[in-house]
């Protein structure tokens, strides 16, 4: 059995490939054998140490295998069902692992494992961001940043089978094709243009109820800027760098805005919560709302190499890791 254990925080050089001994697994937990394993960027996050974890640990909160072992009172679950999940506690970037039962999901026939692990963090963010946190109407015009990446790929389609109006942004021209390919009407790459001066222009100065805003530190004055009377500013993650401090009485207090900052965790709090969102993902993937096309593959052995692309950017849809 194997891990990527981190000791100390950093760049990606601090992942280290380790070999560990798992314990029986204990009550309402089972053994998993890992056959794919998802990356995310909330991954360097917890290995850079903006999101704080005890040292050494552990990382990875998405994977998908087989049950080989389950522990006592395990009554839902049994060894041979294929699974996957998405949540902490972390440790997906293994051969082998134990997982309470409570945050595992059984995966349906006719998806295949290494599909499941680029849905169910992309996925379940999709879902919470477009049903639960703003829940979008059809014929509405929203604006998602990042739209040639991991969440974008299947964000975009799922809102535009929604009926909406998808403006994308995008950082570079060769990402334009993907993203429009992703389902957006309109694509901008911010890199090169005002892209809140483009919004307003695209909806007739009108702006966006809402902005779904995953890069973080350089598009937030933008995203406010794009914002209708009343609008929401969705921030839900951090790729270009953690946010500034939000002055309240200049950003929102403007035109009455909303801000929040959700994550999976504070939409799949209960079993209910957490089949609602799978389900409804798994769903959406097997009658074809969406396509998905793994961008790249790595092995455990090159998971430094993953985080380095990840990082820079080079990863232009779902990627996964192959134990």
């Amino acid at each position: 059995m194997k891990a990527v254990i981190i000791s100390k925080v950093g760049g990606p050089e601090v992942l280290e490939l380790k070999n560990i001994k798992l314990e029986e697994p204990k009550s309402n937990e089972v053994l998993i054998k890992n056959k794919a394993i998802g990356l995310n960027y909330i991954d360097t996050y917890h290995r850079s140490g903006l999101y704080p974890v005890d040292l050494p640990s552990n990382i990875g909160i998405e994977g998908a295998g087989v049950i080989e072992k389950i522990g006592p009172d395990v009554k839902s679950f049994n060894v041979g069902d294929k699974v996957a999940y998405a949540s902490m506690p972390i440790g997906s970037y293994s051969t082998h692992r134990i997982f309470p039962t409570k945050k595992l999901v059984k995966v349906p026939e006719g998806i295949a494992l290494e599909n499941v692990v680029t849905l169910m963090t992309k996925g379940i963010t999709t879902f919470y961001l477009l049903h639960k946190t703003y829940p979008v109407k059809s014929g509405e015009t929203i604006l998602f940043h990042a739209a040639a990446g991991g969440v974008g790929q299947i964000l975009c389609q799922w809102a535009k089978s929604l009926g909406c109006i998808v403006i994308g942004t995008v950082g570079s021209d060769e990402k334009i094709k993907i993203a429009k390919s992703n389902g957006c009407n309109h694509v901008i790459n911010y890199s090169k243009e005002n892209f809140s001066e483009k919004v307003k222009e695209i909806t007739n100065g009108d702006g966006v109820p809402v902005v779904y805003d995953g890069v973080g530190k350089k598009t937030f004055d933008g995203s406010i800027e794009c914002l209708k009377v009343r609008g929401t500013l969705v921030s839900f993650g951090n790729a270009s760098g953690p946010l500034d401090p939000c002055n309240v009485t200049k950003s929102l207090a403007p035109k009455g805005l909303y801000l929040t900052r959700p994550s999976i965790a504070h939409y799949t709090t209960t079993r209910e919560e957490l089949d609602e969102a799978a389900n409804k993902v798994f769903e959406m993937f097997k009658t074809k709302k969406f396509n998905l096309k793994i961008f790249k593959k790595y092995s455990l052995s090159e998971v430094i190499k993953a985080h380095q692309d990840l990082e820079t950017r080079k990863i232009t849809g779902p990627a996964v890791i192959i134990p």
